[in-house]
């Protein structure tokens, strides 16, 4: 089997307005790829060494409008999901949710374009 995991795509109507959200949520380095793409791909120190490796996040300029609730999403992980929370929302980000399933605690959020993503 050749199948293996590439980027994440994540489509947006204006790269100037989602892509300075995410950059300065996860610190990322952010690469030009052409008028239609723009990458963030993590600092050199988080893709080197051994374990998983965080995959670069593609955005892909659309037309239409974000209409529904992403049917995909990302989790994101923190050590602490109340700062994190807020810190995404000094951001930008809207805080749409916080969900509980035994301990587990989550809060769902949306980004400056309405694309949803969780943080634990």
């Amino acid at each position: 089997m050749s199948l293996r995991q590439g980027d994440i795509v994540i489509d947006c109507a204006d790269h100037d307005v989602v892509v300075p959200f995410w950059q300065a949520a996860l610190g990322w380095e952010r690469r030009d790829v052409n008028e239609q793409f723009v990458s963030l791909v993590p600092p050199a120190h988080q893709r080197e060494g051994s374990g998983p490796r965080p995959l670069p996040l593609l955005f892909q300029k659309v037309p239409e409008p974000k209409m529904i609730k992403n049917r995909t999403h990302i989790d994101w992980r923190s050590d602490d999901r109340l700062a994190e929370v807020s810190r995404l929302r000094d951001l930008g980000a809207t805080e749409i949710a916080t969900r509980s399933l035994g301990d587990f605690t989550w809060t769902v959020m949306a980004d400056p374009e309405g694309n949803e993503f969780c943080v634990s």
